[in-house]
C-alpha cells in the first residue's frame, strides 16, 4: 500500500513525493536524510531565491538533464521571488558550461596528435571580436587557449555566446561565481579547474567560506534524486509482483 504524501512536512529541498513512500519503508533513514538533504533550505546561509536557482541550475545542467527537478525547483524559485530572466540566465549558463569537453579533449589532442607527428590542416586568418575583447579586458582564460588554436573562428562564436550570457548583469558577480562552481563541482561533472577558478573568483567577489560551503551542500543533497527516480519504479515493481502471485 502505498504510503499517505507527508512530503508537505519537508520545508523545501530536493524530494518529491517519493519520500513519503521511503519513510514507510525505512522511517529512521529516511527521517535522517530528509534532514541533511533540506539543510541548505533551513540554515539560512543563502537566499532562499538564490537556494532554488542553485537548485534549478543543478538539475537543468547539460550534465544532468532532470525533468522533474528541473520543473519542481523553477516552480519554487518562481514563488521565492525569481525572474523569468534570473532563471534564463542560468539556464543559459548550464548549457555553456559544455565548454569543458574542449577544455578537457583539446589539449589531449594537441599532445597526442604532436607525438604521432600530426599538424592541424591550414586554416585562413580568422577574424575573432569577441576572443580579442575578452583578451583586452582580462577576461581571458588560457585553457581555452588549446581549441583556440584548434579552431579560432568556432572558438569566437562560442566566446560571443558565453560572454554576452556573463556581461549581462542579471546576477551580481559572487553570485555567478557560486553558480558556477556548483556546475563544475556538481557531481554529475567535476571538473576541477573550473572549480578552483570559480571558488578563487567567489572570494574575490566577497563570498564567505560558508556561502560555498553552503553550495557545496546543495551538490551533494542532489543525490536524492536517485530515490526520486527509483522509490516508485520499486512500488510499481512490487505491486506488478503482488499482482501476480
Amino acid at each position: 500500500m502505498k504510503a499517505a504524501d507527508r512530503s508537505h512536512e519537508v520545508p523545501g529541498g530536493p524530494w518529491d513525493p517519493a519520500l513519503s513512500l521511503l519513510r514507510e519503508w525505512d522511517e529512521a533513514w529516511a527521517t535522517s536524510c530528509a534532514k541533511m538533504t533540506t539543510n541548505p533550505w533551513t540554515s539560512s546561509v543563502l537566499p532562499l531565491k538564490f537556494v532554488e536557482l542553485v537548485s534549478v541550475g543543478l538539475n537543468a545542467a547539460c550534465t544532468n538533464l532532470n525533468p522533474d527537478g528541473t520543473r519542481r525547483h523553477i516552480r519554487a524559485a518562481l514563488k521565492a521571488g525569481a525572474t523569468r530572466e534570473e532563471i534564463l540566465f542560468v539556464l543559459k549558463c548550464a548549457s555553456v558550461m559544455s565548454i569543458h569537453s574542449c577544455s578537457l579533449g583539446a589539449p589531449i589532442l594537441l599532445e597526442e596528435a604532436k607525438a604521432a607527428g600530426k599538424q592541424p590542416a591550414p586554416k585562413p586568418p580568422a577574424s575573432t571580436p569577441a576572443c580579442d575583447k575578452m583578451k583586452a579586458i582580462g577576461q581571458w582564460n588560457a585553457a581555452w587557449d588549446p581549441f583556440y588554436q584548434l579552431d579560432p573562428l568556432w572558438t569566437d562564436e562560442f566566446m560571443a555566446t558565453g560572454a554576452g550570457i556573463y556581461g549581462s548583469g542579471v546576477m551580481p558577480p559572487k553570485e555567478v561565481e557560486l553558480l558556477s562552481i556548483a556546475f563544475d563541482v556538481s557531481y554529475t561533472h567535476m571538473y576541477a579547474p573550473g572549480t578552483r577558478r570559480h571558488i578563487k573568483g567567489a572570494l574575490k567577489a566577497g563570498a564567505t567560506m560558508e556561502e560555498i560551503m553552503e553550495v557545496l551542500k546543495l551538490c551533494v543533497v542532489q543525490g536524492v534524486q536517485a530515490c526520486n527516480l527509483a522509490v516508485p519504479i520499486l512500488n510499481e515493481e512490487l505491486a506488478g509482483i503482488q499482482n501476480v502471485q
